[in-house]
C-alpha cells in the first residue's frame, strides 16, 4: 500500500471515529432535549408554562396577601400557609395553601382564584398555580397547594397603580367549576399556568 493511500486509510478511520462519537452524544443528549422541547411547546402532555420571566428585582416592596374561601357546598377547611408575605417588585416568591376534608368521604374540589385591587391583576404574575386542576382529598386528609408569582415592576410606573403597596390574591374552592358559575372569581380568573416540575404538586398527609 502505498503512503498516500495509508494517509487516505488513516483521514477516513479518523472521520468515522469522529462520526461514530457525534452520534452517541446526540443519542444522549436526546431526552434532555426532547424534554426541553415539551417544557416550551407543551408537546407530549407537559404543561406549557406561559407566564413571563421576571425581569429581576427593584427596590420597591410590594405585600401580597393570600386570602382563602371555601364554597358552602365544600366540606373543606382551607387556608393560606402564611397570611402574606412582603417581597421586592420582580422577585420571584413560593407560597402555600392547605386544604382538609372535614367530610367522612372522598370529596373532591376545584379552586378558582382572583387578584385585588383589579388595577393591579395585570402586574401581577403566576409561574406555577393549582387553580382549575381538580383535587380529591380523602376523609381526614390535608393537602398543601403550592403557587409561585412574582409582581411586575411596571407596577410602579403606571399612574393608576403606582399607589398600590399591597396586593391581595383569593383563592375559593368549591365542589366544580359547574358551582363557581357566575362568580366573581371565575369572571376574575386569569390565563392558567399549572403546575411546575420543580415545585411539589399538592402533597397530602392523612
Amino acid at each position: 500500500m502505498t503512503r498516500a493511500g495509508s494517509r487516505g486509510n488513516a483521514a477516513c478511520g479518523f472521520g468515522l471515529m469522529v462520526v461514530i462519537a457525534l452520534m452517541l452524544g446526540v443519542s444522549f443528549a436526546a431526552v434532555p432535549l426532547y424534554r426541553l422541547f415539551c417544557a416550551a411547546t407543551g408537546y407530549g402532555g407537559t404543561p406549557n408554562i406561559g407566564a413571563a420571566a421576571s425581569p429581576g428585582e427593584t427596590a420597591k416592596t410590594v405585600t401580597v396577601r393570600f386570602n382563602a374561601d371555601t364554597n358552602p357546598g365544600l366540606p373543606w377547611h382551607f387556608q393560606p400557609a402564611r397570611p402574606e408575605i412582603t417581597l421586592r417588585s420582580g422577585e420571584e416568591q413560593v407560597a402555600f395553601y392547605s386544604a382538609r376534608n372535614e367530610a367522612s368521604l372522598p370529596v373532591t374540589g376545584v379552586a378558582l382564584y382572583n387578584v385585588t385591587p383589579e388595577t393591579a391583576g395585570k402586574y401581577f404574575h403566576k409561574t406555577a398555580c393549582f387553580c382549575f386542576n381538580k383535587q380529591t382529598l380523602q376523609p381526614g386528609q390535608t393537602a398543601s397547594f403550592p403557587l409561585s408569582f412574582w409582581v411586575d415592576p411596571a407596577i410602579a410606573g403606571d399612574p393608576n397603580t403606582a399607589d398600590i403597596h399591597t396586593i391581595t390574591l383569593s383563592y375559593t374552592f368549591f365542589r366544580s367549576l359547574g358551582d363557581a358559575a357566575g362568580t366573581p372569581a371565575l369572571a376574575a380568573a386569569g390565563p392558567h399556568v399549572g403546575a411546575r416540575a420543580d415545585l411539589p404538586v399538592a402533597t397530602a398527609t392523612q
